[in-house]
């Protein structure tokens, strides 16, 4: 049977995949209702502890406080300039060996404004960018470890 005739029998084997290897499709997980992608590697909840605490932007004080952070990367979080602004959305991932944060806020004037960041573990820093929403604005900011 040739390549194209096994593709054209079993749609689950593509025929970019090289000779001799096959992937299937996940249509059996799909098809129970599981999801793969939900389900945490061990890298991922090592690596959410890491952020855990109080961070704070060394240009104007603002405060992120990642209280706690579920085995998905959901993060209960608070967020202070001086006063809480409310969180609508705070979640941890791993991107290969980056952890990464999305913080989405959602107040008077922070109407989706929103914080991209990924954890420079060799300087003990968040980094990354600011979308200020009212201007359409996005500003590069570092969050430093408060003690």
């Amino acid at each position: 049977m040739t390549p194209n005739e096994s593709t054209m029998q079993n749609p689950a084997v593509r025929p970019a995949d090289p000779p001799g290897r096959r992937r299937l499709v996940l249509a059996a997980t799909a098809a129970f209702g599981l999801s793969v992608l939900s389900v945490p590697t061990r890298a991922q909840r090592a690596g959410f502890a890491e952020i855990k605490g109080r961070w704070q932007r060394p240009d104007g004080g603002y405060v992120l406080d990642f209280r706690t952070i579920d085995a998905n990367g959901k993060i209960d979080a608070v967020y202070l300039n001086p006063q809480p602004i409310n969180i609508a959305k705070a979640q941890a991932t791993v991107d290969g060996s980056l952890l990464k944060v999305f913080v989405e806020l959602r107040a008077p004037n922070y109407p989706g404004s929103t914080y991209t960041l990924t954890y420079d573990a060799q300087q003990d820093q968040l980094k990354g960018t600011y979308f200020q929403a009212v201007q359409q604005q996005n500003f590069d900011v570092v969050f430093v470890r408060m003690k």
